[in-house]
């Protein structure tokens, strides 16, 4: 099973806050969800390039879902 971590994606978004787009995903992987978003101020200082009136971030978990067994019978019936 692969190992849990965290990337940030950087999106770009409309005057309001919404419809937000995803630019790209920054290339850190961070050991937790608490050190992705410790980390999202200086992201957003680093991506100012993003050609939308407004920039955001979110943090993602990716490799093992933690919730599922291995064998993918998470909640089988019986």
């Amino acid at each position: 099973m692969d190992p849990v971590f965290f990337v940030m994606a950087i999106l770009g978004c409309g005057d309001s806050g919404v419809a937000c787009r995803q630019q790209h995903v920054e290339p850190v992987r961070y050991e937790s969800a608490v050190a992705c978003e410790a980390a999202v101020p200086d992201a957003l200082r680093s991506n100012t390039d993003v050609p939308y009136p407004v920039i955001a971030a979110s943090c993602m978990q990716r490799g093992a879902i933690r919730s599922a067994d291995a064998s993918g019978d998470a909640g089988s019936e019986s």
